[in-house]
């Protein structure tokens, strides 16, 4: 109750000098004890508003709410209407609390995320731990942290394996196991054991910090509802301030030529003072951006990150779905099925050969046959010059020997002959060549996603009509995977620039695109759609600052849900817009043929903007229960 303290003083002097009013008490109706009683009992609420007002007009911002608000109260005192002019700054000031707390509640998730940043960590340096802030750790440096405890900064593991809490980072409350040298970000919580891991980014820099950033960036970015509503002010407050003084002043013009006319100043100028108070857009003002606020908090507990209230709204006219295969539909966990050779060398040789050379490769078929060599306990060759190919593969040199892993179109890119059949094949491939001759090919399958088809579904009854892939991989590959998931487009054998032209093409038939991709490899296409979408881009760079929207984890279904809070958040808003402007023109109308009184227009001021607040924090109760 503390912080009303100054409207409940206000309150109190407000109904004590009313009640002394109706009884006629003497002392009170002596000159000015009246005025004096009610100029102190606005003080408290009138002077902070009015203070507002004059800091608004050195910025020459002459139309604010805040000088709406003075207007009104200063014109009702100096007709004499000292009660309406007391309660225009009470319940205004009331209001301006009550919306103060919705806001608050609405930034309740966005500090659940700030209040998951470590303060300190415990280093290992000159032969113990110390405890020190997170800041203070350098890369390269040995942390330990507890069963418990946040992950203050990212690194890789130490320990054998981890088991690791990812709930505050991705939204998924099922535990998440780490391998010896795999990586673990900062906001993780090991609950099996204490871990210790090898630091490898500065804390400004670690994932949580950088989401962190983002998020609160996020709140900044204006929807074009939002923005439109900033550009409607700009008329409609100086609109409405111009309207009220032609309220007192036509009906006088009209009095000098029509003398029959009765023309009472404070009769017209207290109906001016009415369409002042009921035009405040303290609805809109607050309602708007609460709503958009409360859609970006709700998205991050559910892990899904906007980075801004534009991306909320342009989630929700995207009419075409485009999805990256690998990593994005499929798992992008690649597991080698079989290797067939060219009767040159053997299968041993060729594994050894392309693996050696995907040794220097991050892409996720290149971990596999690295990680199934390992099993196979091949012995890897020393690797000379290597050049990376984008959409082909690598070019290596090993042993004097020039090795050529990739996709058939690297081979043909160095005219090498190859088994045609090899087109056909429904699986993934990692072809090899050795001194500019077909060697053999690693055949591998990626499993799809177990929520793919469920995702796909979903975003059907969402509305979204229209869907395609777009991979580098072959197109007997891509439309096998579009078959089982309904998609009827779907585009193999891309390069990067290829996919951009797919979207460009389809930005120019007026779809309103939404890429989907893993953030690694797509950042042309994440940053040309309308909408890109990172999937289980948590820890990657290029995903954090391509990508408007990032779902934390791998799972497809959320991006059903980044759709129903966008369609949460817009449905609401417009809702809220609606209700505000009909009360208020209603009572615009009432107020101007002098039918509605202060009083009225008080409480149809504050009580539009309540309910447009209490109907903004119901996004956060309709997507829980979604």
């Amino acid at each position: 109750m503390k912080q009303y303290r100054n409207e409940i003083f206000s309150f109190l002097m407000l109904m004590a000098g009313v009640l002394l009013e109706y009884a006629q008490t003497p002392w009170f109706a002596l000159p000015y004890v009246s005025l004096v009683w009610f100029l102190a009992a606005v003080a408290p609420v009138g002077l902070p508003v009015m203070a507002e007002a004059w800091e608004h007009l050195m910025k020459k911002e002459y139309f604010s709410e805040f000088m709406l608000m003075t207007i009104a109260t200063i014109g009702a005192f100096c007709i004499g209407e000292y009660p309406e002019g007391v309660a225009v700054m009470l319940f205004y000031a009331v209001g301006e609390q009550l919306q103060d707390s919705a806001v608050d509640k609405a930034r309740d998730n966005i500090r659940a995320l700030l209040d998951m940043r470590p303060r300190t960590a415990s280093v290992f340096r000159k032969g113990q731990y110390s405890i020190v802030s997170p800041e203070a750790v350098e890369t390269g440096e040995t942390i330990e942290v507890k069963v418990g405890e946040k992950v203050p900064l990212d690194g890789v593991l130490q320990n054998e394996v981890g088991v690791f809490n990812t709930a505050a980072l991705t939204g998924e409350s099922l535990p998440r196991s780490v391998r010896q040298s795999g990586e673990v970000l900062a906001g993780m919580i090991p609950v099996n054991e204490t871990i210790r891991l090898s630091v490898t980014k500065p804390y400004s820099q670690s994932t949580l910090a950088r989401m962190l950033e983002m998020v609160e960036e996020a709140a900044e970015c204006k929807a074009p509802t939002e923005l439109f509503m900033r550009k409607v002010a700009r008329y409609y407050t100086p609109a409405v301030i111009g309207i009220a003084f032609l309220i007192p002043v036509l009906p006088f013009l009209y009095s000098l030529v029509q003398p029959s006319f009765i023309y009472l100043f404070a009769s017209w100028l207290y109906r001016s003072l009415v369409f002042l108070v009921i035009s405040c857009p303290c609805a809109l003002v607050v309602s708007i951006p609460l709503g958009y606020f409360g859609g970006i908090g709700a998205a991050s507990h559910k892990g899904i990150l906007f980075k801004g209230g534009n991306y909320l709204d342009a989630i929700t006219k995207a009419d075409t779905f485009v999805f990256d295969k690998t990593g994005t539909l499929t798992t992008g966990n690649f597991r080698v099925c079989r290797i067939e050779t060219a009767g040159i060398y053997s299968e041993a040789e060729v594994l050894k050969y392309i693996a050696s050379a995907e040794s220097k490769s991050s892409h996720p078929m290149a971990k596999a046959v690295v990680e199934y060599a390992k099993q196979q306990q091949a012995t890897l060759y020393p690797v000379g010059a290597v050049t990376e190919i984008a959409g082909y593969g690598l070019e290596a040199y090993i042993g004097g020997k020039q090795i050529l892993a990739g996709n058939y179109r690297l081979m043909d890119k160095y005219g090498i002959a190859y088994p045609e059949g090899l087109h056909e094949m429904p699986e993934s491939l990692i072809l090899c060549a050795c001194n500019g001759i077909y060697a053999g090919v690693v055949v591998m399958e990626d499993e799809l996603k177990d929520d793919a088809v469920e995702a796909i579904r979903g975003l059907k009854q969402q509305g979204i009509r229209h869907f395609e892939i777009l991979s580098g991989d072959k197109t007997a590959l891509v439309q096998n995977i579009a078959h089982r998931l309904d998609i009827r487009h779907a585009y193999g054998d891309l390069l990067p620039a290829d996919k951009v032209a797919r979207l460009q093409k389809l930005k120019d038939e007026k779809h309103c695109v939404a890429f989907v991709g893993d953030g690694i490899n797509d950042a042309p296409v994440l940053a040309l759609s309308d909408v890109g979408i990172a999937m289980g881009g948590l820890g990657s760079d290029i995903a954090i600052e391509t990508a408007d929207v990032i779902i934390q984890d791998d799972s497809l279904s959320k991006l059903v849900t980044a759709v129903r809070i966008g369609k949460y958040t817009r449905r609401i808003i417009w809702q809220n817009i609606i209700l505000a402007f009909l009360v208020k023109f209603a009572i615009l109308a009432l107020g101007t043929v002098g039918v509605a009184t202060l009083w009225e227009a008080v409480f149809a001021d504050s009580g539009v903007a309540l309910l447009a607040i209490f109907n903004a924090m119901r996004i956060n109760r309709l997507i829980k229960h979604s």
